[in-house]
């Protein structure tokens, strides 16, 4: 990805314990991306805030895509209750998502692109959050503009070890995640470490693709859908819910296909970032995590998609650019 002198989001807050190379931007945080085995691995979707009666809990959550009348569902998604954390990858009990997916071209596993244009300080890693950032930014302002509306920006809070975020504490164990109770993405930048070394997804492009998917379900959160489910999971079973959360993580990888679509559009893209971005969405699939950590696969417990899926909605939002191609049919 050509990242390299481009804006950084003035919407950083950079609170990492580093040797000289995060900026004190200030803050505190919360969990996403979840990886079984440390970094990542747990629960996945969402969390409550605090509080007497309840904590962190599990499950993703989404958007309703109206085709051919709106996109936006203010007037009726609007309201309270906008206060899960998404998390993006641990294994929950559900049923097995029947989303239909469509087909994509095969891709292999992307060679090693370090070298390339990848972060490799401390210091670069907080530029590089900061332009992809600063460039989902631009996107999505601009596909909110078209629709009437203004794009309001999520805050990014990189951190180290530990955070407090509106949503409950985290540890780096919780992965990159979304609090829609504060509007922040925390993200400690050493998942991307372990994305890479643990589970073979290198790339500027597989991080920016990590990214993208939770500033999506920013867009999830400020269309206010995120209420609505919140609103509706008190009365489903566990089961329902996943089911749900699996539709929802969905379609946050076709929305980060989406940003993908159109900085490939400004010239952004180099040979191979796509496949490195497929590849990461391959890699954190529930069936190919199940087999990599316990050898067998328990379709019962997926709870974000299959790598099939994952891979093929990133590839629709990609291939198309359009918000009704991202329709994953949430509330059914």
């Amino acid at each position: 990805m050509r990242w390299r002198g481009r804006r950084e989001s003035k919407n950083i807050e950079d609170t990492r314990n580093t040797s000289g190379g995060a900026r004190g931007r200030g803050g505190s945080g919360g969990g996403g991306f979840r990886l079984p085995g440390g970094m990542g691995g747990g629960n996945a979707g969402s969390r409550l805030p605090r509080s007497p009666a309840k904590r962190a809990g599990g499950g993703g959550i989404g958007l309703i895509i109206v085709l051919g009348i709106l996109f936006f569902l203010f007037t009726q998604c609007s309201g309270g209750g906008n206060n899960v954390a998404t998390r993006d990858g641990g294994i929950m009990p559900q049923t097995q998502q029947q989303t239909q997916t469509r087909t994509q071209p095969q891709t292999q596993t992307p060679p090693s692109t370090a070298g390339r244009g990848d972060p490799k300080t401390e210091a670069e890693m907080g530029q590089f959050v900061g332009v992809v950032l600063a460039e989902t930014e631009d996107t999505w302002r601009g596909i909110f503009q078209a629709q009437g509306r203004q794009y309001q920006e999520p805050k990014l809070r990189m951190f180290s070890d530990r955070v407090q975020s509106a949503c409950g504490n985290a540890s780096s164990a919780s992965g990159p995640f979304y609090c829609p109770a504060d509007s922040r993405i925390y993200l400690d930048t050493a998942f991307f470490r372990q994305l890479e070394r643990q589970f073979g997804a290198s790339g500027d492009f597989a991080q920016a693709y990590v990214i993208a998917h939770e500033v999506g379900h920013h867009v999830q959160n400020i269309i206010g859908v995120l209420p609505k489910f919140n609103q509706l999971r008190q009365r489903m079973s566990k089961t329902d819910t996943n089911q749900m959360s699996i539709r929802v993580e969905l379609q946050a990888d076709c929305f980060a296909g989406i940003w993908a679509h159109f900085a490939n559009k400004k010239g952004l893209l180099e040979t191979g970032d796509i496949d490195e971005a497929l590849n990461a969405a391959t890699q954190i699939g529930d069936d190919t995590i199940q087999r990599r950590t316990q050898g067998y696969v328990v379709p019962e417990s997926f709870n974000h998609g299959t790598s099939k899926q994952r891979k093929a909605w990133f590839y629709r939002g990609f291939e198309t650019g359009r918000l009704r191609d991202c329709d994953t049919k949430i509330f059914g």
